[in-house]
């Protein structure tokens, strides 16, 4: 078993309650059934993501398909449709949908939103959803991690999560610039 599949096997083990410890009846085995379940659902999210951030990057389909060993074709009609997608949400005076953005532009449009006052809540495919505040916010990516104590000392918060980043948000405290 790889490490990987162990690391999944302890975590529906855990969501489901089951231990080494526990008896294995009918209750256990539904409750592993639907932990298994969720982790199925989070690791086709994570895939999907994980497609959409390469795709950001400059990855070709090409590239995309030989990793998952289909063709190029294969990787662009499973992905192609979700990576191209836009949020559906309208936009309103305190909420709206930031992008398309990519690897190399979205911190740049996410620190000039900032200095408007508009902080990221939501990541989409290739957007950003944003909530309006009256102060300006920093923004940072970083590559998924566990532990977020020292930005959490520096007054760093999880503004979302997207496999595999995490955005954090700082408030600057400050008015926001004018548009």
């Amino acid at each position: 078993m790889s490490e990987l599949a162990d690391a999944v096997g302890r975590a529906v083990l855990a969501a489901a309650q089951v231990d080494d410890t526990s008896d294995i009846g009918l209750p256990e085995h539904l409750a592993l059934i639907g932990a298994a379940a969720r982790a199925e659902g989070e690791a086709r999210a994570i895939l999907q993501r994980s497609v959409a951030a390469a795709r950001a990057g400059g990855a070709s389909w090409a590239a995309i398909g030989a990793e998952l060993g289909m063709s190029r074709q294969a990787a662009q009609q499973r992905f192609g449709a979700v990576v191209g997608a836009s949020a559906a949400a309208p936009a309103s005076d305190t909420e709206r949908w930031l992008g398309p953005v990519t690897a190399f532009d979205e911190m740049a449009e996410l620190d000039a939103a900032g200095r408007m006052g508009w902080r990221t809540v939501e990541v989409g495919m290739l957007s950003h959803r944003m909530r309006r505040t009256d102060t300006q916010w920093e923004h940072r990516r970083l590559f998924w991690r566990s532990s977020l104590a020292a930005e959490e000392r520096d007054g760093w918060e999880i503004g979302c999560r997207a496999f595999p980043w995490l955005y954090l948000v700082r408030d600057r405290g400050i008015p926001p610039e004018s548009p």
